[in-house]
């Protein structure tokens, strides 16, 4: 693949993942664009998601370590016995935040034929997902509450933002980090408490689609592409760099401002598609 290819790729990936305009999305398309398919998709898939993990971990370090250590506190004590402090309810909320998703997403990966999921992978089905949660996502922002903080969420809420993971796992253009924060902006959350949440909990799902590609990879004919290991590693490495500077973007932004420029850029894609796709030969 020519260094042009990888660039955009990555930066594609690396950009949108945390953002909430859809990152499957925008890989849809590009794939489509440049005729990826089998072991290529594969490689550049797990290497560009292995590259935003690292990403949001890196950013979010004090939080994936109170995670962990209040991961560690309840395994150790059962509840009953210790005091909820910040770093065990912050555990709690993103274990309650996975099971929907998990098994929604495993089940559409084991049970739907393949020929379903390609037909839910059309441009005309990011269109349409697009505008419809860029106007859900400009709701939420425009009439949700701005008081709550981590310390308020429940576990209730932590299982209805992480629920809607699934919507997006399985139709492309929603957007898993868009959903989140419009879910979490409904329920009352700051932007940023919004965003921040959202991402630590993408980061598991990340991690296991992730290491999905890896096994498609594993299991792919090698003979069936052209992308190279160092490809791949070019990708994780562009991704990384890309998404790091996404998550500081967003984060700064939304201290600042509301999230209507990503709902107009939704809406605005949804539309060019809708109008351009055909032209660009991308149906």
């Amino acid at each position: 693949m020519s260094l042009l290819q990888l660039l955009i790729i990555s930066l594609v990936q690396g950009i949108t993942e945390w953002l909430p305009i859809s990152s499957s999305g925008h890989i849809l398309l590009v794939a489509d664009y440049f005729a990826l398919e089998g072991r290529d998709e594969y490689l550049i898939n797990a290497m560009a998601h292995i590259g935003t993990l690292m990403a949001v971990l890196l950013y979010f370090w004090r939080d994936v370590g109170r995670a962990f250590a209040g991961g560690v506190s309840l395994l150790l004590a059962p509840r009953r016995e210790v005091p909820a402090n910040a770093d065990r309810r912050l555990a709690m909320n993103i274990l309650a935040s996975l099971p929907i998703a998990v098994m929604v997403i495993g089940a559409y990966e084991v049970l739907l034929p393949e020929d379903l999921k390609q037909s839910m992978r059309s441009v005309w089905v990011v269109a349409a997902t697009s505008i419809l949660f860029g106007i859900a996502l400009w709701l939420a922002d425009s009439r949700g509450g701005s008081q709550r903080s981590e310390a308020d969420m429940t576990v209730r809420d932590a299982v209805l933002i992480g629920a809607t993971q699934a919507i997006a796992a399985l139709l492309p253009g929603t957007s898993r980090s868009g959903i989140t924060m419009t879910t979490a902006r409904a329920l009352g959350f700051e932007r940023t408490e919004a965003a921040r949440f959202s991402m630590l909990i993408g980061a598991p799902l990340l991690a296991a689609v992730g290491g999905y590609a890896i096994l498609q990879l594993a299991g792919a004919d090698a003979a069936s592409g052209i992308a190279t290991l160092q490809d791949g590693l070019i990708v994780a490495s562009l991704s990384f760099v890309s998404g790091i500077v996404s998550i500081w973007a967003l984060m700064t932004l939304l201290r600042r401002i509301s999230f209507l420029p990503f709902v107009i850029y939704r809406i605005a894609l949804g539309v060019g598609l809708l109008i351009g796709a055909p032209m660009l030969g991308l149906v």
